[in-house]
């Protein structure tokens, strides 16, 4: 397995640009929370419901991301817990209003990919992901890791 290193090398590579960068704070949380959204509203076995309404899709898929993240960086991992917790959080009370869940997890995730994608254009490479899919859970873990460099804490 690569190096969170390695990880943010490579993707900071087509994450430069300052507007590209910028976009990416706005629409990579709103893509994962509309990611979150979506799965949140597949119905779970009954037996998940049973034990909680929190054992989902959105919640075991949550999970299996955070195994990810601990297995690139403990550090980083401990951080994306309550980060996503949030995100996951926010899914609940957007699921209480009175629009479906679903309409508005679709509604972000198009809003939120045209951005990303404006700012690929700003930026003049493609989107990582293109190159590997992997790169689709290394965005949040990188604005992550990102506020840790600030911070001066190693990851």
């Amino acid at each position: 397995m690569r190096t969170a290193d390695a990880w943010f090398d490579e993707y900071g590579e087509s994450h430069r640009h300052a507007t590209n960068k910028f976009l990416h704070w706005i629409c990579v949380p709103a893509i994962v929370l509309s990611v979150m959204g979506l799965l949140w509203e597949i119905p779970a076995p009954r037996v998940l419901d049973e034990i909680s309404p929190w054992l989902n899709w959105a919640t075991l898929v949550t999970a299996a991301a955070l195994f990810y993240y601990f297995a690139i960086s403990i550090r980083l991992g401990i951080a994306m817990v309550p980060a996503l917790g949030l995100l996951l959080y926010a899914v609940y009370a957007l699921d209480q209003l009175e629009t479906p869940l679903w309409m508005l997890s679709i509604a972000i995730f198009v809003v939120a990919w045209i951005g990303q994608f404006i700012g690929h254009a700003i930026e003049g490479k493609r989107p990582s992901f293109f190159k590997d899919v992997q790169f689709l859970l290394i965005g949040p873990l990188w604005l992550v890791a990102h506020l840790f460099r600030r911070a001066g804490i190693r990851y």
